[in-house]
Order: C-alpha cells, then sequence, then structure tokens
C-alpha cells in the first residue's frame, strides 16, 4: 500500500484586524498570515477498505469525526467516490509538535496535510487552487495552511494574497499546556465589546480589506525589515482575551521586557504568545529566561523561525 508523509507547519498572526460582521455569521478580516518551522508530521496510507482510521500521539487530539483532519478525508470521500472506490480508504497518523488549542492553525494544517496527502494517494492531480478552495469549506485558515508563506488573507480569512516570504526571523512561542482559549468566544465578545467601531457601509468593505495591503507592516514585510515588521504586528482580538486571561498578558508583558526582543503579540485568539528575534541565539537565551522567571511545567516553550512555505511532502514509498 502506498503511503506519504506531510510536514504541516504552525502558523502565527503578525496582522489581524476586525473589519465587521458577514452575513455568514463570521467576521470581515484583513489578516497578515506567517508559516512557521514548528510543524506537525501527517503520515497517510492507503487500505483496503473504505474507511477513514485516525491516530494521534496527542491525548488531547479527538481521533473521531469531529477532529478536523477526519473531516478532511471525508470531504475527499465524498468529492471523489470512485477514487475511494478505487484505491480504498485512508489511514491518518498524526505526530504533534504544535502546541493544540493555541491560535496557531494545528487543526487547520493538520486538515491542509490530509487534503494534499489524499490528492497523492489517489492521483487526482488537483492544483494548489483547487485544494485551497475545498480547505475554505472545512475552515478559515485552512486554504492558507495550504499555501503558506507570507500572506495577506481577507474575506472570513480565505482570500489570500501572496507577499514576499520571510524566512530566519526567529520566534520564542509560549503556551499554557492547560489553558484554552475558545476562538467563537473570542469573537463573540469583541462584537458584543467593539461592534460600534464595525463598518456598517457595505460598499466600501472591499476597500477597507485592499487597504491592509497598505499598511505599514507590509511595506516593512517587503522590505524584509524585522525590525519595522515587530513595530507593526497587531492583533484586535488582544483587546478581550488579554483583559481575561491574566497569563496570557503576563506572558505578552514578559517577553517585552527581554533582551533582543524586537516585538511580541498573541497569535489569532491565543492563548499562544509569540516573540520575534534577529537570531537562533537570542531566541534560545530568551527561552531560557522566560523559563527561568516562569518555572512552571505546564509552561510549552518554543523556538522556531519563519519559513518560505506550507504544507510539504517530506516522503513516499
Amino acid at each position: 500500500m502506498r503511503s506519504y508523509t506531510i510536514i504541516a507547519p504552525a502558523k502565527i498572526n503578525l496582522y489581524l484586524e476586525i473589519i465587521s460582521d458577514r452575513p455568514d455569521g463570521y467576521h470581515e478580516l484583513a489578516m497578515i498570515l506567517q508559516s512557521i518551522a514548528l510543524a506537525d508530521e501527517i503520515n497517510l496510507r492507503s487500505i483496503s477498505s473504505e474507511k477513514i482510521q485516525l491516530n494521534c500521539n496527542h491525548p488531547q487530539v479527538p481521533t473521531n469525526e469531529s477532529n478536523l483532519a477526519y473531516k478532511a478525508a471525508a470531504l475527499m470521500a465524498r468529492q471523489f467516490p470512485e477514487a475511494l472506490t478505487k484505491y480504498g480508504g485512508v489511514e491518518i497518523t498524526i505526530n504533534k509538535h504544535i502546541p493544540v488549542a493555541a491560535g496557531l492553525a494545528g487543526g487547520s494544517t493538520n486538515a491542509a496535510a490530509v487534503l494534499m496527502g489524499i490528492d497523492l494517494l489517489w492521483g487526482l492531480g488537483l492544483t494548489k487552487s483547487e485544494l485551497e478552495e475545498l480547505g475554505a469549506t472545512l475552515g478559515s485558515d485552512v486554504p492558507f495552511c495550504v499555501a503558506g508563506g507570507t500572506v495577506i488573507a481577507t474575506g472570513r480569512g480565505d482570500q489570500l494574497s501572496s507577499l514576499t516570504g520571510l524566512d530566519n526571523i526567529y520566534i520564542v512561542l509560549a503556551k499554557y499546556r492547560s489553558l484554552e482559549v475558545s476562538t467563537a468566544w473570542a469573537y463573540k465578545t469583541y462584537r458584543q465589546e467593539f461592534s460600534s467601531s464595525y463598518l456598517r457601509e457595505t460598499e466600501n468593505l472591499s476597500a477597507r480589506a485592499a487597504a491592509v495591503h497598505s499598511r505599514e507592516i507590509v511595506k516593512a514585510i517587503l522590505n524584509k525589515n524585522s525590525i519595522e515588521i515587530a513595530k507593526k504586528l497587531h492583533n484586535d482580538l488582544e483587546r478581550v482575551v488579554l483583559p481575561a486571561y491574566p497569563q496570557v498578558l503576563k506572558l505578552r508583558e514578559l517577553f517585552a521586557t527581554q533582551e533582543g526582543v524586537l516585538g511580541t503579540m498573541m497569535s489569532g485568539s491565543g492563548p499562544a504568545v509569540f516573540a520575534l528575534l534577529e537570531s537562533k541565539q537570542q531566541a534560545e537565551a530568551v527561552k531560557l529566561k522566560m523559563r527561568d522567571a516562569i518555572p512552571d511545567e505546564d509552561l510549552e516553550l518554543f523556538v522556531s523561525r519563519t519559513i518560505t512555505h506550507g504544507i510539504q511532502v517530506r516522503s513516499s514509498t
């Protein structure tokens, strides 16, 4: 039986602006998304039965129909029933390295990897755009996880425009294992507290979303100026998450005091917080200082870096 191993990178938000409500219940967003080297490893193997089997090495990750990777496989089975009959089902094994429920798109990148892996197993020959379209039906971050790199995302996060890729800006990530922030809660609370600032004129939505292309942070990205990028980090959801979760606020404040840190911010709806640095040596030093300052075994700390790609095939047999 054929098998593929896919590397599925995490993402951070460099910019997240909430513009307005959408008729579909989502929010109209303007974001800059960035792939990082921290990644899960997804193995997909053909099996003789027309079933989906899901395994994972992380006890908090469900292995049933509620898992986004499972949903991705089920979507492919529905879309391509003849291929399912011809090639059989799939066994998916997820080796988790990305923290769970952290605002780092761990579930979405796993789903993107499954879409790519099944496309390869079944010889479908789908384009990246077609995989992104399928991914958009699963979740807002999935299309980006297919594309990867450095991307402006508008709409509900599924309309993508690639930027010059950022590589080798170093990152320290911090996340409490036991702490989770509901994405739905974060957006709902933001709506309750700040909807008065939402754009009301629908005809201006596209112009407002397009304005992200001229933001100072985009100019800094195009110039690969890590110092200026760090100065322009922005996340609207910090306005509701930081007051409600003092542990997240403390991580952000502590990062900001560390030597070598160019900038720090919460990623997505959290609770992961990241700091940007210019070198791996600086990042490793900050990781050690954070560990000394917060000697809590519940706190996970990672050193990573920005990369210019999304999901990739590591090997095939």
